[in-house]
């Protein structure tokens, strides 16, 4: 069971610099003292890949690959692979929002540029760290460098549209291609060894501070990634390579169709044959670069929502059985008791619910859905399990203003009854209440400690364009709000001082049964 402490969501995407999109130079790093100064103990954040249609982090080219626009320039300047006059002249990006269109295609040019720099002029030691890097990942980086290469040779086209011989994988084929695209193979190696790089540096700083780093990865692949193109066997696939059935939610609080995701759903029946090798190389990877792992959509190992591929929406889908407890007895084998959150929202029945427990991963509580039903909601904080990660609101749902200026005039007094405020700073009501909870665990997005509203939402769950946009200014986070979001952690004794204390209490004065952590 985790220890009591809390945290902030915010995806290094939201980070400030002058570079169009947050990254992983001096303002991550700036971040993490600000969480430590406000005593968090947790930085949590989306999917690190690399982004793929609408820019989503939950549609990633790659399940093991970093995302190359959350590269720092400047860090890779400080090491003489880009000059001072190529980061001169840097395009006006608006400050508030990512244009990723724009900055998509400035930064495949530096980074570019940054890769020849390498070529020409590093040192034996870097080319050998470089190497062994390489040799380190090999499971997955071969594929996934060859499937971007082969990508930007034709077009961004999607894999089976290519000649036959390669769309299919075929090892004849691969040994082609890779050495046809000797050069661009490399470059994509390249920006997966400074990806590396710099992700390890921010969370050793982090982890020095007394931050953790909560990562999070889709239960799915994405179709257009390189691991359905070089792993078709374990995806429901047919002939050609398109999806039989795709992934989706039936209709929810988000959508009244439903949502219609689209990846391809897996051959639970070859990778048990496999003994999952596919998934325990995915947790491997991902908890090297993380120290607590969320999985989104937790429930599809125990149910999921096959939908035919073809259709409009997700509401003519069908519940299929997933792999259940087999796939974590195996994870457990062989990783031990992983530090787990399982995104357990949504339509959740009892072998969901058997699911995790069995495996003791602490669930997830949304305050924000807490005030549409009587005392007995799940969501209100008397309700809370102590092995729960409790949210203002997640990447998913509007900011707490946000939703509290939209919510139905019985769910506002509600809200208001049950903090006891007025509703004229929602906000901090909300964070309050997520923090007094006695979950564990308690995360609250950046954009609710700074009370903004719907436009600096994250996400619109069905909606294919204009998500994951939103950036901070260091100059939000003032003096005021330092203060007052390290006063409700010590407050709610959320801080390490007051962990320890209640640590050393349980130790001196035991009560059987009882565990306060």
């Amino acid at each position: 069971m985790f220890e009591r402490s809390s945290g902030v969501l915010l995806h290094p995407t939201s980070l400030p610099g002058r570079y169009g999109i947050g990254d992983l130079g001096e303002a991550a790093y700036r971040f993490v003292d600000f969480l430590s100064d406000t005593e968090q103990s947790l930085w949590q954040f989306m999917p690190l890949g690399p982004t793929g249609y609408g820019d989503s982090p939950y549609q990633s080219f790659s399940a093991f690959a970093g995302s190359p626009l959350l590269i720092s320039p400047d860090l890779l300047a400080a090491e003489g692979f880009l000059s001072v006059e190529e980061l001169a002249d840097v395009p006006d990006f608006p400050i508030d929002k990512v244009d990723f269109g724009w900055v998509i295609n400035y930064k495949k040019e530096l980074l570019h540029k940054s890769f020849l720099h390498f070529e020409s002029q590093a040192t034996p030691e870097q080319k050998t760290f470089l190497e062994d890097f390489a040799k380190a990942n090999s499971g997955w980086l071969p594929d996934y460098a060859l499937f971007t290469a082969l990508k930007d040779y034709h077009g961004g086209a999607v894999w089976n549209t290519w000649e036959s011989a390669i769309a299919h994988h075929e090892p004849a084929a691969v040994v082609e291609w890779t050495e046809k695209l000797a050069t661009e193979v490399r470059y994509q190696v390249y920006l997966q060894f400074q990806f590396d790089r710099q992700w390890r540096s921010v969370k050793s700083y982090a982890n020095n501070k007394g931050i953790k780093l909560v990562g999070d990865i889709p239960i799915f692949a994405a179709y257009d990634s390189a691991d359905v193109w070089a792993h078709s066997d374990i995806f429901s696939l047919d002939e050609d390579g398109q999806p039989t059935e795709v992934a989706g939610v039936p209709p929810d609080y988000f959508s009244t169709t439903g949502q219609l995701w689209g990846n391809p759903l897996y051959r639970w029946d070859e990778l048990a044959k496999q003994n999952y090798g596919w998934w325990l190389d995915r947790f491997r990877k991902t908890f090297e670069l993380v120290d607590i792992l969320r999985i989104d959509h937790f429930r599809g190992f125990a149910g999921f929502w096959a939908v035919p591929f073809g259709d409009a929406t997700a509401e003519n889908g069908t519940w299929r059985k997933g792999p259940g407890s087999a796939l974590f007895e195996v994870v457990k084998a062989v990783l031990g008791d992983a530090p787990i959150i399982a995104e357990d929202l949504g339509f959740v029945t009892p072998d969901v619910r058997g699911l995790r427990l069995q495996f003791g991963f602490p669930g997830m509580k949304i305050i924000q859905f807490a005030f549409a039903d009587d005392g007995t909601d799940p969501f209100l904080p008397h309700n809370h399990d102590p092995n729960s990660v409790v949210y203002t609101g997640s990447h998913d749902n509007d900011t707490a203003l946000g939703w509290y200026e939209k919510a139905s005039p019985a769910e506002q007094h509600k809200a208001r009854l049950y903090t006891n405020s007025s509703g004229q700073d929602f906000s901090w009501d909300l964070i309050r209440l997520t923090f007094s909870s006695v979950a564990n665990i308690a995360v609250v997005p950046l954009q609710d400690i700074l009370s903004l509203g719907n436009e600096a939402r994250m996400n619109y769950p069905g909606s294919a364009s204009g998500n994951w946009q939103w950036r901070f200014q260091p100059e939000m986070l003032t003096e005021e709000i330092r203060d007052h979001l390290k006063l409700v952690t010590q407050l709610y004794a959320r801080d390490k001082a007051s962990v320890e204390k209640a640590a050393k209490r349980l130790t001196d004065n035991p009560v059987e049964g009882y565990d306060i952590l």
